[in-house]
């Protein structure tokens, strides 16, 4: 016995998954390449992610006169590694082996774009579809060697439409494909395209990503609740009566944890159930997270695995963005729990204006 060799799962690679699932959903054709492409930027960025310390790759991202670049849409300025990771973003979704997307937004970037500019080529501006994205999701945490993501969506493209704000404002029903990948102690890539949720993890030894989460199904309702305490006063009140109940309550054991990156918040709640919050508070009174970019690819795929996204008055797939940076407040999680909060918003809001802001 012994020895200590360890030996390797037998498991399917993504690519192979691709293969299948094109050949199962053959409406999943034209996707398969785009997806093939956003799984290597993955591995791209986990590079960068990894190499941050190393390779001075923090501070603002410089112009070419060697100044600061201007604030984004977000009112911050750019930070180098935000910069990166957007262009492999952008290069993964209209490059990628095909011109399956037409045009592109960023939540790093002011305007959308067509995917001939991304390219410098007109071939690239024919494609069915159209991707969102935030490349870099909670870069703060990175000199803390702490998880980070990357979340994206696609929707189809709207006929006949220009690449503008416009092309961009449908709610996230409409959406055909969703995703995001962690950073963290594994690599991991978790997708959907509308018939459930699998998850992938890098294997470093060979560099591909491989199926080791199956069909994923949070549970109907979970111990953990991932919210942003710190910001509890200035919360509203169904939101505050809702975890003061949580931690009274004897019944259940309620549990705490919030790493403050939103892809590795909401995994954590997706593998082992429970409810993640971003409220709205007095400070962001429309919430803080993205619609777009953040907010619908998540609940994309907390519904597809059986779970529940919420705005407290709404479902999130069923809110329609009135520009493409619109924030949102969010809860994701498991069915019941989410449910149990929406109660606490019937019952203790007293503000009917809200709803029309969320």
């Amino acid at each position: 016995m012994g020895g200590g060799v360890s030996t390797k799962k037998d498991l399917q690679t993504f690519q192979r998954y691709l293969e299948i699932e094109t050949w199962r959903h053959p409406e999943f054709l034209k996707l398969e390449p785009v997806l093939r492409s956003v799984a290597e930027s993955c591995k791209q960025i986990n590079k960068i992610v990894q190499r941050a310390q190393t390779d001075d790759l923090y501070g603002a991202a410089l112009g070419t006169d060697g100044k600061p670049l201007e604030e984004n849409i977000q009112g911050e300025v750019q930070q180098q590694l935000d910069v990166l990771c957007n262009t492999i973003m952008l290069r993964a979704f209209c490059g990628g082996g095909s011109s399956s997307i037409h045009s592109v937004a960023s939540e790093e970037e002011d305007e959308p774009r067509c995917c001939s500019d991304v390219m410098t080529d007109s071939a690239f501006a024919v494609g069915e579809y159209i991707a969102v994205f935030d490349p870099i999701d909670g870069s703060k945490n990175i000199d803390s060697s702490l998880p980070v993501g990357s979340i994206f969506g696609i929707y189809k493209n709207q006929p006949g439409s220009v690449v503008d704000e416009s092309t961009f404002l449908q709610d996230g029903k409409a959406m055909v494909a969703a995703g995001y990948c962690l950073f963290s102690a594994t690599t991991v890539l978790v997708l959907t395209h509308g018939k459930g949720v699998d998850g992938f993890t890098l294997d470093p030894d060979s560099g591909k990503f491989l199926h080791t989460l199956k069909d994923i199904r949070i549970p109907r309702k979970g111990n953990i609740f991932s919210f942003n305490e710190a910001n509890y006063r200035g919360f509203d009140e169904p939101v505050q009566k809702y975890l003061d109940l949580l931690k009274e309550q004897t019944h259940t054991k309620m549990t705490a944890r919030y790493i403050g990156a939103l892809v590795a918040d909401v995994h954590n709640i997706l593998i082992n159930g429970g409810i993640y919050g971003y409220p709205s508070t007095r400070s962001d009174p429309n919430g803080k997270l993205r619609l777009l970019y953040e907010c619908a690819p998540m609940a994309m795929i907390l519904e597809q695995a059986g779970g529940a996204a919420s705005t407290g008055y709404e479902r999130i797939l069923d809110v329609k963005p009135t520009e493409i940076h619109a924030r949102t407040p969010v809860f994701l999680g498991s069915v019941e729990n989410v449910f149990e909060l929406d109660q606490f918003y019937e019952y203790y809001d007293t503000d009917d204006t809200d709803g029309d802001e969320a």
